[in-house]
């Protein structure tokens, strides 16, 4: 393979009338990792899909290698050495990995599939990447994420694809695989690979990036090399704001109420010695690293694997939550870190969404919410056609305030939020952070649990670290990443910064 260059230039589109990109300008070198940032609706997606051939533009010239191309679909995006790689897995999960790659392309001898041909080439690709310990003819629901993840490379790098534009690639991702992509990338940038990578990550970002351009409704703002940029500059760029603007003012001691949750000798399979008190107001963040029993806290906290040693008290009065159900009807809400998966009903609408937990755990029981449901998505600021459309169709950072507008709807005195912000752009993070605040404020306890430390850092009035599954150390509002990271990895055990 060799290296591809790409230029885009005045590239513009409509929709119905509506401008998505203005005039946008790009370049991509061979064996560079450029990053393509902006808040959902800036244009990122569309542009990509430009590349790829799936949309045409109204205006503007695709130049691959100094040859001006006009695609008339994805086929000819793929002849021209693009592939792309969707946030959303297109493989077939029952079929081989060897199946996956060609799919659509089965090379055929004596009019028959020639399936050893296709483990052998995939297999030969699979070593050139440096994968070499995935099976080609494993079938692809057998295999862990991650690995999913290099399948959708080498597919498409099968079609001899020289450029590839990654969107949200690790939104699937568990932490501990995140590392695995990196060294992916690294080694496909190594290769002559160039790389067009949009991610809401920014410490992904910076550690991947050569350059990094940025979208602000639909037009181009700025094209930096990476070093020349600062996480601060990022977020002026995309929504016009400082970096600390995203982070309300923490609570005063002094406004914090009552202890309105304790945890006493808390455990179960996956948590020991758990010992957690929140007070009405305060927003207690949990760190750790990905297995220490932080998400199985919450999970726990909610009835879903319920404690099996120790009290939970609820407001100084001693409760067994044996179930979600009971958790709710104890005023107890949980924002899952799998808001697809386990925190929406994704062909329902925003008003089913929102009103589901209402209707089913607080059945017969009398919610203490007002009734009118424009107004409370208005106050998660929730940009929908209307209350009726289905909430598969919504921003992910849309997505994710009807979850939490889901909770707000059953008026809770404790919140448990899992990964809020995971997958969603910057303006939408600073509206969550600031309703999370703003529940805090009405008296609402909240337990945090963040993968990314400035946002634990910045949101928490205190921080629980777990390793292996005990707390590690608590620390006060403000601590260093280094001390986080420090009682996270068991180097810090009963150190308090």
């Amino acid at each position: 393979m060799t290296g591809t260059s790409v230029r885009l230039t005045g590239i513009s589109k409509s929709f119905l009338g509506v401008p998505v990109l203005r005039g946008v300008d790009l370049e991509l070198a061979p064996g560079e990792v450029h990053a393509l940032m902006g808040e959902n609706g800036a244009g990122k997606s569309t542009l990509l899909k430009v590349l790829a051939g799936v949309h045409r533009p109204d205006e503007g010239r695709v130049e691959i290698d100094g040859v001006a191309h006009t695609f008339a679909g994805p086929a000819d995006a793929q002849r021209a050495g693009i592939g792309i790689i969707h946030q959303e897995f297109t493989l077939l999960p029952h079929r081989s990995v060897a199946e996956n790659v060609h799919l659509g392309r089965e090379p055929v001898r004596r009019l028959r599939v020639d399936r050893r041909r296709m483990v052998r080439e995939t297999g030969e690709l699979l070593e050139w990447l440096g994968e070499d310990g995935i099976d080609p003819t494993a079938a692809v629901s057998t295999l862990p994420v991650a690995q999913r993840q290099v399948v959708e490379i080498v597919k498409a790098l099968a079609t001899d694809a020289t450029v590839l534009a990654m969107d949200e690639p690790t939104a699937a991702l568990a932490d501990h695989e995140v590392e695995l992509l990196y060294d992916l990338v690294r080694r496909l940038r190594e290769r002559g690979i160039a790389i067009l990578y949009v991610s809401h990550r920014m410490r992904e970002v910076f550690d991947l990036s050569d350059r990094i351009t940025v979208l602000k409704d639909g037009a181009f703002v700025v094209c930096a090399p990476t070093a020349e940029l600062t996480s601060e500059d990022l977020v002026r760029h995309m929504v016009g704001r400082d970096l600390s603007a995203l982070y309300p003012d923490r609570a005063r001691p002094e406004d914090l109420g009552e202890t309105r949750l304790r945890i006493t000798g808390g455990g179960n399979a996956r948590v020991r010695d758990l010992d957690l008190q929140i007070r009405a107001g305060e927003i207690v963040g949990l760190a750790g690293l990905q297995g220490s029993g932080r998400s199985a806290v919450a999970r726990a906290v909610f009835g879903v694997e319920p404690f099996t040693t120790g009290t939970v008290e609820l407001d100084g009065v001693a409760r067994r939550i044996a179930g979600p159900r009971g958790a709710v009807r104890h005023g107890i809400a949980f924002v899952t870190e799998d808001r697809k998966g386990e925190g929406l009903a994704l062909r329902q609408s925003v008003r089913d969404n929102t009103l589901l937990v209402r209707r089913s755990a607080l059945r017969g029981a009398r919610s203490r919410v007002a009734a009118d449901l424009t107004a409370l998505l208005e106050s998660v600021e929730v940009v929908a056609r209307g209350e009726h459309q289905e909430v598969r169709f919504l921003s992910g950072g849309n997505q994710q305030k009807v979850v939490l507008a889901k909770w707000l709807a059953v008026d809770p005195k404790v919140l448990l939020v899992d990964e809020p912000t995971r997958g969603i752009d910057v303006g939408a993070k600073q509206t969550v952070h600031q309703l999370l605040r703003a529940l805090a404020g009405r008296g609402v306890a909240i337990l945090m649990i963040s993968s990314e430390l400035p946002e634990l850092i910045g949101m928490s009035d205190r921080i629980l670290v777990m390793h292996e599954g005990r707390p590690a150390g608590e620390l006060p509002a403000g601590a260093s990443e280094a001390a986080v990271v420090g009682l996270a990895t068991g180097h810090g055990i009963g150190e308090v910064a």
